[in-house]
């Protein structure tokens, strides 16, 4: 799988590599996935506050590409379309497992075109769910972000919360990843909506407070499916989705939503709490 997919669990964050016994699930093993896809420039601990929040039995797989964490050497990609390819491939090569899709942010983009791509070939997800991205009937407008100078960039990194502001004149620091985040805002900015949505049920999440996104538009990602539809709406800004207590409600609901008799008896590990119905 050329490290499209880095698996996250109790300390446990390696590559998932076809072929190998680490991609077939053992005896007792997972009964269920999480694929999940970062926003733009993030690596797969963007996500490690979902694992405490998900039962020992889902398997969370974090997408990784080129230009950052293990595939650092490589050089990133600028278009959504060879992204969707190498993901594709990586989760076809899976061992068949009920899974459900959760993109944030540019993440989103991907993780719509990545159920498009799984429904052709015939392994779609139960639930693609898009975070904090407007709807593809929405196209990025100039003035676009990965068009600005690098300064422009970490100020406007800043003013949304993706870095601190100790960070702003620490370009020794942070520099080193602006080519990966601005690879990955071109490939969002320059995305257009395709002629076909999905048939899978879309859960669309956002926050009221997003300095990013119109909250009001976040209904019409209800456009791109011909399946189920519904909404949540939180607090916390752009990367609302990553606070722990945020990530709880939404594990929760979203199992729910996807496996609902499986999940039912299922002990949630955060805070040695229980979610049940």
């Amino acid at each position: 799988m050329n490290g499209w997919l880095m698996r996250v669990g109790a300390g446990l964050r390696h590559p998932v590599e076809s072929g190998s016994h680490s991609a077939r699930p053992a005896r007792g093993g997972p009964w269920a996935r999480l694929i999940a896809l970062p926003h733009a420039g993030g690596w797969p601990s963007a996500f490690r506050t979902w694992r405490p929040v998900l039962p020992a039995g889902v398997e969370l797989l974090v997408a990784q590409l080129p230009g950052r964490g293990l595939r650092a050497g490589e050089p990133p990609l600028r278009r959504v379309a060879p992204l969707v390819d190498g993901l594709s491939r990586a989760v076809a090569e899976l061992p068949p497992l009920p899974y459900a899709v959760v993109g944030h942010s540019f993440g989103s983009v991907l993780g719509y075109e990545l159920t498009r791509a799984m429904e052709r070939l015939g392994r779609p997800p139960r639930l693609l769910t898009v975070s904090a991205r407007q709807p593809p009937c929405f196209p990025s407008e100039p003035p676009f972000a990965h068009r600005r100078t690098d300064d422009e960039l970490l100020e406007h990194l800043v003013e949304i919360g993706g870095i601190g502001p100790e960070l702003l004149h620490r370009g020794d620091l942070v520099r080193p990843a602006l080519a990966a985040i601005r690879a990955d805002l071109e490939a969002m900015e320059t995305y257009r909506r395709p002629p076909t949505g999905v048939a899978v049920p879309i859960l669309s999440l956002g926050a009221v407070d997003d300095p990013v996104v119109v909250a009001d538009r976040l209904h019409l990602w209800s456009l791109e499916t011909t399946g189920a539809f519904s909404r949540r709406m939180f607090t916390g800004g752009h990367f609302y989705l990553y606070d722990p207590d945020t990530a709880a409600t939404i594990a929760e609901h979203l199992l729910h939503l996807c496996f609902p008799h499986m999940a039912e008896h299922q002990e949630m590990s955060h805070s040695s709490a229980m979610f049940s119905h």
